[in-house]
Order: structure tokens, then C-alpha cells, then sequence
């Protein structure tokens, strides 16, 4: 039976982990209490904050002794709250989350910006779009140098990745990941991938503006989120037949355009057995077409 490239896959938890371990949030500053938290917000601003045991928080900086109560992460129990802070939002100021753990593994994250004017905390909300595979946050992670927040969580056997950017003072969904379906025996007739990993899962990975408009896709690792601007780069492959065929859009029937044997390619989108694909002409630059995969009917 023919293999697949797909998202689809099982795969091993301890893989999965890789994408969602929260390795750049700062480390939460517990006091011996684990239900309560103190922390630095900025250069003569400290925050309070503690678990009131009914689902909220209680945060409080030493700016002002009025104390706002929050709603929490909570796991299936209704507790198992973590609390913690990191720069969500870029600004310089540590901002509050609390997390708890659903499904085993799932890391579901609630944060609170820290707004300077009123030194008080506001939710930041997660964006809602078809193209989310994560609905909220999960095990967010930010990144100061992309100034970008991943989200992840796992479905299955497979986990998946959102990116995320502001516009203002909002969040929008900046790259998202797809299912991939690739016959690796019809691709290889036509492509051979370059530095082949058996635990590599090929994703299509999709960057949108602020307007939720799509701007470019790109073949990738599905481990290995793209978090720099774009173009993305697309997996590499090199063509194997003598002339393969280059269309302007997946079910074309004529082309004068085609590819010779041994010229390099980024994959960049599939679908229902098109390939499209990105050559860098040396003279004439980016080369963006679509090939048709081989059928065994």
C-alpha cells in the first residue's frame, strides 16, 4: 500500500513535545505557596497575584492597593492552576498568565496584559478564524526577536502549530499549518527531496496579513514552525525526469513551460494530486508553476 506524507501520522509524544514545550516564557517566580505569585512587572512596579480556588485570580501591582479579580485556566477538575509572567506583547512590561493542563497534554493559557496608563491587567484576546488549528491558546510561547506568539496543541496523534502577530492592540493569525497528502511513490517518480528524515512530517504552511487575506503557502517541516517574514521557504527537491512539465494552475491540460532533470525546486502547496512548485531561474528570478503527480490508474 502506498505511503503518505501527511499530518495524519502517528507520531511519538515525546516529538510531539519538542513544538510544544514553553522553553521562552520566563520562569515564574513562585513564593512557597504555589497558589501565589510575585513578580516584577517593570523598573519600582511589583505584582501580586493568587489563586482564589473557585476558577479566578486575584492581581494586584504596588501601584495602587485596588485588587482586580480574573478568571483562570483550569484544568478538567476545575483547578490545577499554574500561574506565571512573560512579555506577551512586546512592550518592555512582564504581563500575567495562568495555565492549566487538559487532556494530559494539552497546556490551555490564559494571559493578562499589563497596561502601564491604568497599571492594571486587560485579557488579550485569542483571535477566531477557520484557518486556527488550536482554538485559543496553548502552550503560548513568545518571541521576542520574530515579535510573534506560537500556539500549540495536540489533536490525536499529531500536534499543530499557530503563529500569531499584532496589529495594534490586537492579535491576528499570521501562519497557520494544513495536512499535507503526498503519494511518496508518485512524488518520487517526479521529485527526490533533498536530506530525506523519517521523522519528518511535510505541512503546508500558509501566511496571512492582518486583513486575514493569504499571502504565500510553503511546504514545511510541521516541527519546524517559519516564524521570519516572508518569503517561506518551501522543502527543497530536485526535478528526476528528463522534462517534467510546468502548469500556470493546478488542472491545466497545455503547457509550453516545463523543467529539466537535476533543476532545484521548493514545494510551496498540493492539491488533489497537483504539486506547485517555486524554480529560481538564474536569470530571470522566481519561476512559480504547478506539476501534476503521476496516477497508477
Amino acid at each position: 500500500m502506498t505511503s503518505l506524507i501527511s499530518t495524519s501520522r502517528c507520531l511519538s509524544a515525546a516529538r510531539g513535545l519538542l513544538i510544544a514545550t514553553v522553553s521562552l516564557l520566563a520562569a515564574p517566580a513562585f513564593a512557597a505557596d504555589e497558589s501565589q505569585i510575585r513578580f516584577e512587572v517593570a523598573a519600582g512596579v511589583s505584582a501580586h497575584a493568587r489563586l482564589l480556588g473557585d476558577g479566578s485570580v486575584e492581581v494586584g501591582t504596588n501601584r495602587s492597593p485596588a485588587r482586580q479579580v480574573l478568571p483562570a485556566s483550569t484544568d478538567e477538575e476545575g483547578g490545577g492552576t499554574r500561574l506565571g509572567h512573560a512579555d506577551y506583547n512586546f512592550d518592555g512590561y512582564q504581563d500575567l498568565d495562568t495555565s492549566a493542563t487538559l487532556g494530559q497534554v494539552n497546556e490551555s493559557v490564559t494571559v493578562y496584559l499589563y497596561e502601564p496608563a491604568s497599571g492594571q491587567f486587560r485579557a488579550l484576546a485569542a483571535p477566531e478564524a477557520s484557518e486556527i488549528s488550536c482554538e485559543g491558546f496553548w502552550s503560548l510561547t513568545p518571541d521576542p526577536a520574530t515579535r510573534t506568539l506560537s500556539s500549540s496543541c495536540r489533536s490525536g496523534p499529531m500536534w499543530y502549530s499557530d503563529i500569531y502577530r499584532y496589529q495594534g492592540r490586537q492579535v491576528y493569525l499570521y501562519r497557520s499549518m494544513r495536512n499535507a497528502f503526498l503519494d511518496t511513490e508518485a512524488l518520487a517518480r517526479v521529485l527526490a527531496l533533498a536530506e530525506v528524515d523519517d521523522a519528518e512530517i511535510l505541512t503546508v504552511w500558509s501566511t496571512w496579513d492582518a486583513a486575514g487575506k493569504r499571502l504565500e503557502t510553503a511546504i514545511w517541516n510541521a516541527f519546524d514552525p517559519p516564524l521570519k517574514d516572508a518569503p517561506m521557504p518551501g522543502r527543497s527537491a530536485s526535478v528526476v525526469p528528463d522534462k517534467l512539465l510546468l502548469y500556470s494552475k493546478a488542472g491545466d491540460t497545455s503547457t509550453k513551460r516545463y523543467l529539466l532533470k537535476g533543476d532545484r525546486v521548493e514545494l510551496l502547496d498540493e492539491a488533489d494530486g497537483w504539486l506547485q512548485l517555486r524554480y529560481r531561474n538564474p536569470s530571470r528570478g522566481p519561476v512559480l508553476g504547478w506539476v501534476k503527480l503521476p496516477s497508477y490508474e
